[in-house]
């Protein structure tokens, strides 16, 4: 964070030394007791300008330089990172309004209500914390999450009703035991045992994304096909085709709100420049941020020190998109072309800034309630933006718990090269 003082009689002078990239800021007045004024923008000096100097043409703009004394900021390479940094301020200042400020919703979940001698699930925005695991989220809206319950129970016999079931012969049941669509424990339509096996398979369903049901039906498809039993193997794969459909409804990110890992790579401050065209680039970065524990950690640079980064404007082929590693070249030899070292160093460089941001991460100290909404709130807001829109990428480790460091590097590799388009002149039209 750095600072400066104001002077409202000078005020030129000190809008002067402030940088016009973008930024979080912050405006102190004279008094301790006196409530900041936090905001974020793409450019700071024109920001404050307008704030801090009076303007006879518009009399009604906000005017804040008879009353600021101090100004603060961090600079920032993404629209991610401002917001992330602008929450952090904010809920140093107004705690758990933070989230109304920055309209932070609690985003919807799936719940699998384990605890239930006869499991169901339900959409929550509240999920227990001691239940993360049975908590599976977050989805774009309630309405994606309810969607997302209703296909699922289309494919399972979990009952739909919401009373404390009591089992007993006599109860009348509902129109989804007459349909065939719930097993019907309370009528004791079945045994508590096999009632407990649907339930079982739901929640493997739930913690997979859909991928334990398809394993089986793919499985039996095949095994039909095998055995020429065509009509079989086709009723199976129209199964198949209605689980992928269940499955395309929670993407990658729903997952174990306990359980939920990921890295997003994003622009740094410190960008990039066009020394990256000839080859070798100067050293820049690339923001690396660490979703885990249920809080965002980060960013922690990535340098692009010595990566041959693709220019998507220049007309390249994707033949050199994947990013190289290249040894220093002395200053007398610096006609010779550079050479190539082995991807193992840009691999352990990738694992030191994952190391760097897990120390960060304390499993003996839990993130605040108002921490731990307000980063999954600003994960969710990101994540479901249209693509076009979305600035940077996310990454998600397999299923033992390890990283895709290759597919990492690469999307290293195309943050640092749109940045590098987005601040490089277009090329010239060529002529006929």
């Amino acid at each position: 964070m750095q600072s400066i003082d104001f002077d409202p009689a000078d005020a030129k002078a000190a809008l002067g030394a402030l940088p016009q990239t973008a930024a979080v800021f912050a405006l102190y007045g004279a008094e301790a007791k006196d409530e900041p004024y936090i905001g974020r923008t793409p450019n700071l000096r024109g920001r404050l300008e307008r704030l801090l100097q009076p303007s006879a043409k518009h009399p009604r703009r906000l005017q804040l330089a008879g009353r600021v004394r101090h100004i603060a900021w961090r600079l920032t390479g993404s629209e991610f990172e401002s917001l992330l940094v602008q929450f952090e301020m904010l809920r140093s200042v107004h705690g758990a309004k933070s989230l109304e400020r920055m309209h932070l919703r609690a985003p919807a979940f799936v719940r699998y209500l384990g605890g239930n001698p006869y499991p169901r699930i339900v959409v929550t925005h509240r999920p227990s914390q001691r239940e993360g695991d049975w908590a599976y989220g977050p989805f774009a809206s309630r309405a994606a999450a309810e969607r997302f319950v209703d296909e699922t129970l289309k494919l399972f016999l979990l009952r739909r009703c919401t009373e404390d079931l009591n089992p007993d012969p006599n109860h009348p049941g509902c129109v989804y035991s007459e349909m065939k669509m719930c097993l019907a424990p309370c009528y004791k339509g079945c045994t508590d045992e096999r009632y407990a096996e649907e339930a079982a398979a739901v929640e493997s369903f739930l913690a997979t994304r859909g991928e334990s049901k398809l394993v089986v039906l793919r499985a039996e498809r095949d095994k039909a096909s095998e055995n020429l039993a065509f009509e079989e193997a086709a009723a199976l794969h129209a199964q198949v085709q209605k689980v992928e459909s269940v499955r395309a409804v929670a993407p990658e990110l729903v997952q174990p709100m306990g359980r939920l890992r990921a890295v997003v790579l994003q622009p740094s401050a410190k960008g990039l420049t066009a020394g990256n065209l000839l080859g070798a680039a100067p050293a820049s970065e690339v923001s690396v941020f660490l979703y885990e524990q249920n809080s965002i950690r980060g960013p922690v640079g990535f340098s692009t020190l010595g990566m041959r980064i693709q220019n998507e404007r220049s007309g390249s082929s994707s033949l050199f998109a994947q990013p190289i590693a290249l040894e220093a070249v002395p200053e007398a030899a610096a006609e010779i072309a550079p050479i190539k070292v082995h991807q193992d160093v840009l691999e352990a460089r990738m694992e030191a800034v994952l190391a760097e941001l897990m120390r960060t991460v304390s499993p003996a100290d839990p993130p605040h309630a108002v921490v731990r909404q307000g980063h999954l709130a600003l994960l969710k807001r990101w994540y479901y933006r249209p693509e076009v829109r979305r600035t940077g990428e996310i990454f998600f480790p397999d299923g033992e718990g390890h990283w895709p460091l290759k597919a990492m590097l690469r999307g290293v590799g195309r943050v640092a090269a749109k940045t590098l388009a987005g601040s490089a002149p277009a090329p010239a039209p060529t002529g006929t």
